[in-house]
Order: C-alpha cells, then structure tokens, then sequence
C-alpha cells in the first residue's frame, strides 16, 4: 500500500466519524484510531516478521465457537434469500436526498439494475443497483449509518 492510498484512507476515516479502523495487506497492519475530541487521528503501524507468524492469529479468532451456533441458526431461516452486499466502504443512505422517498423499502419487488441505496465514498455518492430480481425480505442497515465492505445490506427474496 502506498503513502497516497494510506493519506487517502486516513482522509476518509475522518471524514466519515468512524472510531477505528483495522486494514491487514499482506505482512502490514495499519491501524487507525479517531476520537471525537481531536481533529488528526492516531495511526498505528505493525509490521509483522515473516507471514506464517500471521497466519494462526488469523485461522484461530477466539469468538468463533460461540458465533456458530447463531450463524447456522440464522443461515436456516434466511437459506433461500439472497444477501446483497456493499461493494465500498462509506456512508449508506436509503434515498436520494433528504425530501426524496427511500429507493427501496420492505415489501418491493425489484429488477435488475434497479438503484437500491446510495453510498457515500470520498464525497462521492455511488448509487448500488441490483444484480438481481426479486422481492426486499429485510433492510439491515440503518440509513445514514457506516458500511464496511461486503456488508450486508439487504436481503432479497429471488421468487
């Protein structure tokens, strides 16, 4: 990662009010906290030895016995949905502008290349279409909240 990507994503995480955010590219951890008194946030570089030091802190997260359970529970009733995911880190938002109605709501049928929510990147507001047909089952994303990417947004029943 070069010192223009890392300027950029510094620029970012401010802008968005997000308290800290973790990225992990190939044996460099970075590391970038904010706190809602001061206006720069703190970075914190790490840069690990060799990669296969890396890789059993990665295979082995101690919260992954108790998620299983719930994951398998809630993979049961959602199974025949689809889950669409944020393709960008940002801002989501579920209409237009703030006098405009929401693009989607619970209960609509959409299509393919339908707009479904818009997400503010960099000043820059990307709006996300639909891949596929269907109808909206679930939002699970509260509007004006931050996104990760592959996120999920919505759930969508294909039938």
């Amino acid at each position: 990662m070069e010192l223009k990507e890392i300027q950029n994503l510094i620029k970012f995480v401010a802008a968005t009010g997000v308290a800290e955010v973790k990225l992990e590219i190939d044996n460099v951890k970075i590391t970038i906290k904010t706190t809602l008194g001061e206006s720069s946030p703190e970075i914190t570089y790490l840069q690990q030895a060799p990669m296969a030091q890396a890789l059993p802190q990665a295979v082995a997260p101690a919260s992954a016995a108790p998620e299983a359970p719930v994951t398998t529970a809630a993979a049961d009733e959602s199974s025949k949905y689809i889950t669409i995911k944020s393709p960008i880190i940002g801002t989501f938002y579920r209409k237009p502008s703030p006098d405009k109605p929401m693009f989607v709501e619970v209960g609509t049928s959409i299509g393919k290349g339908d707009v479904l929510c818009v997400i503010e990147a960099m000043k820059l507001f990307n709006e996300i279409e639909s891949e596929i047909s269907g109808k909206i089952v679930k939002v699970l994303v509260d509007d004006m909240s931050p996104v990760e990417f592959d996120q999920p947004l919505f759930l969508v029943d294909p039938s």
